[in-house]
């Protein structure tokens, strides 16, 4: 089995290491594994295709904060990247990520409709289904079901200053991501299952599967020892993370909550810039992002609880982190985390409530984060085991080759 796969990154970040995780899967299997993508890249065990250079996401990136067209520049590195498919034949594309300001949708998938290859897509955010946003439940829009016009996101991620263009966007998505002969789409939770079954993709088969987290790497560890180790052992621990901190991501909701905790309370927030830092109450610990998860799964252990402020997540791997190193999480009733929460690992609470999230957090303290961690555990081994999700894209791989 020869897979390739298309990503903005490989091995950084999250959808970066889903596909670095799932390439070790292929060669574990004694398949060949080909991972192509247009930004960052670490260490990886598969082939690696660089697509593009930074003088062409410059210019792509450019003509999008110009004219809305996000998706339709990057035509030499595009079909640079065809030129390699064709010689790497792979018996199946998968796709990820393919918004970044990296890839020509158009020649891209003229190219897999031409090509008829079996092409899983695994959507990790909604752009794929809309004009132009990635989140569209920021301002509960509905226009994507039927047909983007005047978008209310414009000017967020990818952002435009000038033109919406996300009307033409919608038509010209809709008619090219419907050309591909073989394609089975995956979900990253059932919320989005749900929101793809109502958009223009609906017609073809979909799974969910989620974003699998490493077991062996975040689990337990001594929470008193990790305290003392950071001189934090008289203090009850607040921890959020994120790659990049922002509004959508609920940095201000911490800003806030900083004002409702005691002297005996302390946030620590991860993934945090150096002028965010900077800016932070004295309350608030801030520290830049991480991609060493031993150090992770340490301040995962660590704190006593997690609190999730994002009003906008496919899935929330996070989450999924933190219940998995035992400790309880608190996040909002939107997009698709209330599905990381039961009853013995945190609690779901209105969104953008809190007052509500503070009573949560003082129910974890009075109870201890002791009395939820077998809890946490059973539920992330039960639900996020890494080794159970990337076992269910081969299976898939075999099901479209076989039924090929």
């Amino acid at each position: 089995m020869k897979i390739l796969q298309i990503n903005s990154t490989v091995n950084f970040g999250s959808t970066g290491k889903i596909a670095e995780e799932i390439g070790k899967k292929i060669k574990s299997k004694g398949g060949n594994s080909y991972i192509a993508f247009g930004r960052n890249a670490n260490n990886s065990e598969s082939k690696l295709i660089k697509i593009g250079n930074k003088i062409d996401q410059f210019l792509h990136l450019f003509n999008t904060r110009i004219f809305d067209t996000h998706g339709f520049h990057s035509k030499k590195a595009t079909q640079n990247l065809i030129d390699e498919i064709i010689q790497i034949n792979p018996d199946i594309i998968h796709l990820h990520n393919i918004h970044g300001y990296y890839l020509n949708i158009d020649i891209l998938f003229n190219f897999l409709r031409r090509a008829n290859k079996p092409i899983v897509w695994t959507l990790h955010d909604c752009w794929a289904f809309t004009g132009h946003c990635c989140h569209f439940i920021r301002v509960d829009c509905t226009k994507w079901v039927t047909g983007c016009n005047n978008c209310p996101l414009i000017r967020y991620y990818p952002q435009s200053y000038f033109l919406d263009n996300s009307a033409n966007n919608y038509i010209k998505k809709k008619e090219l991501f419907n050309k591909p002969k073989i394609m089975a789409v995956v979900t990253v939770s059932k919320w989005l299952n749900r929101e793809l079954n109502k958009s223009f993709l609906n017609s073809f088969s979909s799974e969910v599967i989620y974003n699998g987290v490493n077991l062996e790497i975040f689990q337990p560890k001594n929470q008193d020892d990790l305290k003392l180790k950071f001189g934090l052992e008289n203090k009850k621990i607040i921890l959020g993370v994120a790659n990049v901190w922002s509004d959508l991501k609920g940095l201000n909701d911490f800003l806030d909550l900083s004002k409702f905790i005691d002297k005996n309370s302390i946030i620590i927030l991860i993934g945090l810039s150096k002028s965010q830092i900077n800016k932070l109450p004295p309350n608030i610990i801030g520290i830049q992002r991480t991609s060493d998860q031993h150090q992770l799964a340490e301040y995962y252990s660590m704190a006593d609880v997690f609190i999730c402020s994002s009003i906008a997540e496919s899935f929330g791997l996070v989450i999924a982190e933190s219940i998995a190193c035992g400790t309880p999480a608190i996040v909002y009733n939107t997009s698709a985390m209330p599905e990381l929460i039961q009853e013995g690992v945190g609690y779901v609470v209105e969104r953008g409530d809190l007052n509500e999230v503070y009573n949560k957090i003082k129910t974890v303290f009075t109870k201890s984060k002791k009395s939820y961690s077998n809890s946490c555990r059973e539920f992330a081994i039960n639900n996020f085991d890494e080794n159970i999700s990337y076992e269910k894209y081969f299976q898939l791989y075999a099901s479209l080759l076989e039924n090929k």
